[in-house]
């Protein structure tokens, strides 16, 4: 097992395009696997690539069914979508702050399995939610771009403050 850290915001490396992975070799099966440790480490129930500062298109998602269900996506592209749902969201890029995010509420994805075949899934609800989430990180998106001018500068400002306080050694 091996742990990948994680990006936090306000990272410029969070804003960077993943590029497609081009086969699923040993190397991209490792990174996938790190990839879950380090979701499952973080209490997280979804990762990108992205947010461990590795730029390939590639997802992973804790689909809470059962105990270490895990849906690996790569490539992953969203070929149909429908219907509107909202939830709060969070981000183990961006702790401690969450906002309720439009999104579909049905989703039709094509992408390639751990196993380098071509795949197409269905999701709906919280689901299909994750799934946005994390490809929007593979875009160079986060949660907090779907918000206001004003929301955002204001989780700015707090994670500046908080990470000054830091820096001073005040909690």
């Amino acid at each position: 097992m091996s742990l990948l850290k994680i990006l936090y915001y306000p990272d410029t490396r969070l804003r960077l395009i993943a590029k497609p992975v081009n086969e699923v070799n040993k190397k991209i099966k490792k990174i996938v696997n790190n990839m879950i440790d380090t979701m499952y480490q973080e209490e997280g129930i979804g990762l990108a690539a992205t947010q461990v500062n590795i730029q390939l298109q590639i997802i992973v998602i804790n689909t809470m069914e059962e105990e270490k269900n895990n849906l690996v996506l790569i490539n992953p592209k969203i070929i149909k979508k429908e219907g509107n749902i909202s939830i709060e969201e969070g981000c183990l890029s961006i702790p401690e702050y969450r906002a309720s995010i439009p999104r579909y509420n049905y989703i039709k994805v094509q992408a390639i399995n751990i196993y380098g075949e071509k795949i197409e899934i269905e999701a709906e609800s919280i689901l299909s939610i994750c799934i946005q989430h994390e490809i929007d990180h593979l875009q160079g998106k986060l949660f907090i771009d779907y918000l206001s001018k004003f929301k955002r500068e204001r989780i700015q400002k707090k994670i500046q403050k908080k990470r000054k306080n830091i820096d001073q050694g005040i909690k």
